[in-house]
């Protein structure tokens, strides 16, 4: 092979290397992957695919390129049983087990010439079937197993892959390899970022990126938007008497209650810890009374614990006659200030914004601009409240209760607002 071709070779590794270097999603990663070796390959098709070991299959991530009828780009349910493609999981693991990496290979729609026929006859059938006259496969391996492969094809009747190609796609496949572990490195920080790692939940900062498009989609297809805030009550009193240990079990143990009630009111619902007790749960879709009836279970489920003090639980609904939400501050002052009802009359129900009068009128008492009480911020508006914002609201006197009603309640960690 002459300068120019080896040329061309380190080329469209350095290219697929690029590619997936800039890829920033899963999507992006499998298209990059599977189109850099197409091109690489002089290929019309390719696609890319994940071993599943626990259903036993091989599943298509993206199908790239000259698709045949019933190819999608990213199908949703195109798998193979993997019994129809031993190569992938026996053949080639023996071959690791004699050490040296996995090999590529190539294939034709005359069938093998050597003697391992047996071990590609669906590939040839599927060649056959697509109008496609020529593949060559690359296993892809990740911490030392096989994870799937990478498949590019050439149209019958133009030139078959031969060693060369072979090798080259071998290489690729490597490269790709290191792709797909960058891409699980951060999807791993991803969780990390958005994840508490006690209870396993989303944290506040997931739950503040929700919300904003929450109420994007509040405004612009009037899908309802509703907002749980929960605080633990007595979780202190747990930790000084029972050790933390103890109180970071209340916390897992009710962390799955509220996982539970966002089951129950669907996918587009979200279960969040905001930090030490507080919890909150974010729905966008279910109606105002589907959300009171899984918050009242929540609390419920709370009080039923063997530990700790029940829950303290607010409700704030653009389903019920709260005004305007213009801001993600304006949903979530509402909720915290029903929370605060609640905590102060040890209620064991949520209490409801727009149903219990006193949460209105408080959550408006607490402004962080002179006129925030008669306009609220800009529709575009995402400035987080001001960490006193909450004080002001639990350092207030409910209106219109009695003095026993009155108390404040005792001192607590705050975390920053929205």
């Amino acid at each position: 092979m002459g300068d120019g071709a080896e040329d061309a070779r380190l080329w469209a590794v350095v290219e697929l290397a690029q590619a997936l270097a800039v890829a920033r999603s899963a999507r992006e990663t499998w298209r990059a992957a599977a189109r850099g070796a197409r091109l690489a390959l002089g290929g019309s098709f390719a696609a890319l695919s994940v071993w599943e070991r626990g259903p036993g299959r091989l599943r298509v991530l993206v199908n790239e390129g000259e698709r045949a009828p019933g190819e999608d780009e990213f199908p949703e349910d195109e798998t193979y049983p993997v019994h129809r493609f031993p190569e992938i999981t026996e053949f080639l693991h023996e071959r690791w087990a004699r050490g040296g990496a996995p090999h590529a290979w190539a294939e034709t729609a005359e069938g093998p010439a050597g003697g391992e026929a047996g071990y590609c006859h669906q590939r040839v059938a599927a060649l056959r079937r697509r109008g496609r006259g020529a593949c060559v496969v690359a296993p892809l391996v990740l911490d030392g197993r096989a994870w799937g492969e990478l498949y590019v094809a050439r149209p019958a009747g133009a030139p078959v892959f031969g060693q060369a190609e072979a090798g080259l796609a071998t290489v690729l496949a490597a490269v790709v390899a290191a792709g797909l572990a960058q891409l699980r490195r951060l999807e791993e920080a991803r969780r990390l970022a958005f994840t508490d790692p006690l209870t396993g939940l989303a944290n506040r900062r997931l739950v503040d990126q929700r919300l904003d498009e929450a109420l994007e989609r509040h405004r612009e297809e009037g899908h309802v938007l509703s907002l749980v805030v929960c605080d633990l009550n007595g979780l202190k009193r747990v930790n000084d008497t029972q050790g933390h240990a103890v109180g970071d079990h209340l916390l897992e143990r009710f962390g799955c209650v509220l996982s539970r009630g966002a089951a129950r009111l669907g996918t587009g619902t979200l279960a969040a810890r905001l930090g030490g007790d507080e919890f909150c749960l974010l729905a966008l879709g279910p109606s105002a009374d589907e959300v009171v009836a899984v918050a009242e279970e929540i609390c419920a489920a709370a009080y039923a614990l063997d530990v700790g003090e029940g829950v303290a639980c607010g409700v704030a609904s653009t389903g019920d006659p709260i005004g305007p939400v213009a801001s993600a501050r304006r949903l979530f002052r509402l909720a915290d200030a029903a929370q605060y009802e609640a905590k102060g009359l040890a209620a064991r129900r949520p209490v409801v914004a727009g149903r219990d009068d006193p949460v209105i009128r408080l959550a408006n008492a607490v402004r962080t601009e002179p006129d925030d009480t008669l306009q609220e911020p800009p529709a575009h508006a995402t400035t987080p409240a001001p960490p006193t914002e909450r004080r002001r609201i639990r350092g207030r006197r409910r209106p219109n209760h009695q003095d026993n009603h009155t108390t404040t309640p005792p001192e607590r960690t705050e975390h920053p607002d929205p």
